[in-house]
């Protein structure tokens, strides 16, 4: 018997998509109204625990697929909304939490007045008709700082949480859409969007004392446990658009830590290439053993042209200095230069053009790419910036290649949001690389790294202990890990 198909009778891809919804509001209303289902109750804890070590306290958030406002308000946000289609979960939301706000809406088509800090995306995007739209629709309401934290269940956990559901052990679910990492970070690209970090976590989603800390806070870390993990977590930001041809060109302060460098001054003052709308120079001298102090005030006058500053370190280390120069800083984009020219002033363009251009918000140079100056680097100093380099690349969830580098630049709004969260690591780093390494993996800037030749000194000596100072670094990452990694 032959079959005949009318296709005037076939829905149209909008009835489908209506359909798809409205039977997803009948199931979420009917699970608003329905007994809460307590063995996912360890899985959401410990999920709520990684939203806040990425979105930190007092900020203006939103989340997409709110439920019943749980997630949103165990972040304590300054101004927090939550928009869900369900009116149920609306209303259970609403009962539970007056200080926060609600919406009813389809996460497709919303609208809401304001830009916000972070927009949580919390194991929503699997029960959605299309993801792309609904990123597409998030650009109304972020900015160039506004972070997106999405978290969606693995593929491989599939069988087991549909079993789970089908069972009633947990809410029950309608049929899924199952996205790797890859996938998300696909759909992301193509709406304009860049992941800044990614992590899996969740490696034992229930309340077990002593269990649950070790599998969840270190095995899920782990290389081969991290395959098992439950919950694969995606930070990412939106691209800025290109700088427009008459736009005014941020300003720019380099940052010079000067500690025994006398006789690379007047180099100093000639190559330190102006840049973008006006370079200011900020030296920073402190417990110079010869005249780096007077060699910079006799170098200033002789340059009027230069926008120069000079400041006596108050205190010690190289991090002191930097932090002492970009608290002074009046531009818009912050350096940090070596006073001994291993890398050379002429590089610093290239930085500033990848943080105008929007390419990274944490550009970091390194010196392991193109082959070095034969006695720039020592064979041993060599083999601890490689491994710190992998350390610090797991640690921080995105690709370091060179920890030590003495020139990173960022803009100064970025380093001040680093510097309001510096008491959560403390002053603990002398060298002040790790210390803005860590601030700005904690506020989830995309970090960059730049290639640059690393040269030789052709004045005075390293102010590096190779071993001594080698034992605080180690220090230093175990420190980190705890407060990054194993948290």
């Amino acid at each position: 018997m032959e079959s005949v198909y009318n296709l005037a009778d076939m829905p149209s891809n909008e009835e489908k998509k209506i359909s798809f919804r409205e039977e997803r509001i009948a199931h979420w209303d009917r699970v608003a109204k329905g007994p809460r289902r307590e063995m996912g109750r360890g899985y959401h804890k410990r999920l709520a625990h990684m939203y806040r070590m990425v979105i930190p306290e007092g900020l203006r958030v939103l989340e997409i697929g709110c439920g019943r406002g749980d997630l949103l308000d165990a972040l304590k946000p300054s101004d927090g909304v939550g928009v869900d289609f369900s009116p149920e979960m609306v209303r259970e939301a609403e009962k539970r939490y007056s200080h926060l706000r609600f919406v009813c809406a389809d996460a497709h088509d919303f609208r809401l007045e304001g830009v916000f800090d972070a927009v949580v995306l919390s194991d929503i995007l699997n029960d959605l008709w299309d993801v792309q739209q609904l990123l597409r629709n998030l650009k109304h309401c972020i900015g160039d700082h506004t972070r997106i934290v999405i978290n969606n269940y693995s593929r491989l956990w599939q069988p087991i949480l549909s079993r789970a559901a089908r069972w009633g052990w947990i809410t029950p679910t309608l049929e899924q859409s199952w996205f790797t990492r890859e996938d998300l970070q696909n759909m992301l690209h193509l709406e304009g969007y860049e992941v800044v970090k990614h992590s899996s976590e969740v490696l034992f989603p229930f309340e077990v004392p002593l269990l649950a800390p070790l599998a969840n806070r270190f095995l899920s870390k782990l290389p081969g446990f991290r395959l098992f993990d439950l919950t694969n977590m995606i930070v990412a930001r939106r691209l800025p658009p290109a700088p427009r041809v008459g736009d005014s060109m941020p300003k720019v302060t380099v940052v010079v830590a000067a500690r025994n460098e006398e006789g690379n001054i007047p180099e100093l003052f000639r190559r330190i290439p102006e840049m973008g709308g006006g370079t200011e120079i900020i030296f920073v001298e402190g417990g110079s053993k010869d005249d780096t102090y007077g060699a910079i005030e006799r170098a200033i006058p002789e340059h009027p042209g230069r926008k120069v500053r000079l400041m006596r370190q108050p205190g010690k280390g190289k991090g002191d200095a930097v932090r002492t120069g970009f608290a002074a800083a009046t531009g818009d984009i912050l350096m940090i230069l070596d006073a001994d020219m291993t890398v050379s002033p002429e590089d610093l363009p290239r930085f500033y053009q990848a943080v105008v251009e929007g390419r990274g918000e944490f550009i970091n140079g390194v010196r392991l790419v193109y082959p070095m100056e034969k006695q720039a680097m020592r064979f041993f100093n060599l083999i601890g910036n490689k491994f710190f380099s992998l350390a610090f690349s797991w640690m921080l969830s995105q690709t370091v290649k060179d920890t030590l580098c003495g020139t990173k630049v960022m803009t100064k709004k970025n380093y001040d949001r680093i510097a309001a969260n510096r008491s959560y690591f403390g002053d603990f780093d002398p060298f002040g690389d790790f210390d803005l390494l860590f601030g700005a993996a904690k506020q989830s800037l995309r970090i960059v790294d730049m290639p640059v030749r690393y040269g030789e000194r052709t004045y005075g000596d390293t102010n590096i202990e190779r071993w001594k100072h080698g034992v605080l670094l180690l220090r230093m990452v175990v420190f980190a890990a705890k407060r990054i990694k194993f948290i």
